[in-house]
């Protein structure tokens, strides 16, 4: 399954969470809430998608972007985007695929 792709470098996530007046542990526990195994999405997963500094990523599993707006109660193509189709068809090596 690819990665989902935050929308505009993370700020529709920040925007929402400003909106809603969360901070990254709040919206954190609000993970927690509606995930069905009750981990939910830690501070710091949170911190890297919205971030935009060295630390930020453009990208997560899509059951890290559902837990996340499902929490905010948001539409999740509002806030992520499927990556377009490569057409890349050549083998990868290992550490092609470690630079993900």
């Amino acid at each position: 399954m690819p990665k989902l792709l935050r929308k505009g470098d993370g700020q529709p996530l920040r925007d929402e969470m400003k909106r809603q007046g969360l901070t990254l542990e709040d919206l954190s526990t609000k993970t927690r809430k509606v995930d069905p195994e009750g981990r939910g999405v830690s501070p710091a997963t949170i911190g890297r998608l919205t971030g935009q500094g060295r630390t930020a990523r453009a990208r997560c599993e899509l059951s890290t972007a559902w837990l996340i707006t499902e929490g905010l109660d948001a539409r999740i193509h509002a806030l992520f985007s499927m990556p377009t189709q490569s057409s890349f068809t050549g083998e990868r090596s290992r550490i092609d695929a470690e630079e993900e």
